[in-house]
């Protein structure tokens, strides 16, 4: 017996000291280091691998030819593998600063970078991400700044008849105040839910960030799930989930346009909010894009600032890359009523390499004809959140002047 309980403490010893090994010493491999040059350098141990690549959005682009369209993906190079089994890449010049994403594939298997902690999910892809400081790295990250504060909350939607997932920045200081703010309602695109622009486009440390400096007002941030056959993101849902491209199992039973009163209701039901068209904005990327579009075209004098991101104002369809007559002769008289209504802004954005550029020169060449205002901005790059990050940044100063 005594024996016996002397392995079996020896062996939770060795157990005890093999897992504290694992999170405490482990591997001493930094991946990825930022040189003060701003190369950076990838690491992966893997002795046994035969090939090792690493792909990211800071490699030259490959053209990938879809259904939809013609995409601009993220190249792939080679590592190199050291006498220790560790693998390297290090990118021959500088990267200016941005938030970046990359994985390893290994043998053919994509795998995120072990040693780096930093990931966030893309539809139904988790991919680890770094920033490199200095320019917009710094607008994306978290600052000696005040803080606003992010909330996810579940409100009901009669008309979608059941309870439904949002997430909900409020600036520094709300809290403590009685003060109330303007609204911006910030939509997601076709892949995407209520978790997309507060962690790919890093929401709360831009406005943080831009509040802090004086460069946007004090404003809540409303982010939806546009996807009215999902309620919650995969992780968050009540219901099986397909998280790519907002597939689920639940028929639509109203869309997100006709049920978007229900969205504005609890927010100006629940939180200190300036009501009036003037303290109201609402924009979104790609099918958000089209969803702002329809939106404040169908909730007349609602909205005095409207963002259209990579996305044909004037769309046939969720997901259409080109106007269409159809189109046209249903949005085109609620477009003329928002222009006799009147607005404060209406901000078209689109990368000049972005499968729905066509589409945007389609839609606001129609615009043009019936003489409806809007300021356009074009960048160069594709359908990426590298372009939708600047354009948040960019709209958001623009806001309740």
């Amino acid at each position: 017996m005594k024996k016996l309980f002397t392995f079996a403490v020896m062996l939770l010893i060795s157990i005890t000291a093999f897992a504290q090994q694992a999170l405490w010493g482990g591997s001493q491999i930094v991946s990825p280091e930022i040189h003060s040059n701003n190369t950076v350098t990838f690491r992966l141990k893997a002795p046994k691998a035969v090939k090792v690549e690493l792909t990211g959005d800071f490699l030259p682009t490959q053209k990938i030819d879809t259904p939809r369209g013609t995409f601009d993906a993220p190249g792939m190079v080679e590592l190199e593998e050291n006498k220790e089994g560790v693998w390297e890449y290090t990118t021959p010049e500088p990267l200016a600063s941005e938030l970046y994403s990359y994985a390893f594939i290994v043998d053919g298997l994509r795998m995120n970078d072990p040693n780096n902690i930093m990931m966030i999910r893309d539809v139904a892809s988790i991919t680890s991400v770094f920033i490199i400081k200095g320019d917009k790295g710094d607008l994306y990250s978290v600052n000696d700044v005040p803080h606003g504060t992010v909330a996810r909350r579940w409100y009901n939607s009669p008309t979608l008849k059941e309870n439904r997932r949002i997430t909900i920045y409020t600036p520094p200081g709300y809290e403590n105040s009685n003060q109330s703010y303007p609204v911006f309602y910030l939509l997601h695109g076709s892949g995407g839910d209520e978790e997309a622009w507060i962690a790919l486009g890093r929401t709360s440390q831009i406005m943080d960030n831009l509040i802090a400096q004086g460069k946007a007002k004090p404003m809540i941030v409303v982010m939806t799930n546009g996807h009215t056959q999902n309620n919650a993101s995969p992780d968050e849902t009540n219901r099986s989930y397909t998280p790519a491209m907002g597939g689920g199992p639940r028929e639509a039973v109203a869309s997100m346009e006709d049920s978007f009163g229900d969205v504005m209701k609890f927010i100006e039901t629940n939180y200190r909010v300036k009501k009036g068209k003037a303290n109201r904005a609402i924009a979104g990327l790609s099918m958000g894009g089209m969803h702002s579009a329809n939106i404040s075209a169908q909730y007349p004098n609602t909205f005095d600032y409207i963002g259209v991101f990579s996305a044909p104002p004037i769309a046939a369809m969720m997901g259409a890359a080109l106007p269409s007559a159809e189109a046209e002769s249903e949005f085109i008289p609620k477009l003329e009523t928002q222009k006799k209504n009147g607005y404060q802004l209406y901000w078209i954005a689109c990368g000049t390499t972005d499968f729905v550029y066509k589409g945007v020169i389609d839609s606001m060449q129609k615009m043009d004809e019936i003489g409806f205002d809007y300021t356009y901005r074009e960048s160069g790059g594709g359908h990426t959140w590298d372009n939708w990050r600047i354009y948040l940044s960019e709209f958001a100063p623009m806001l309740f002047r």
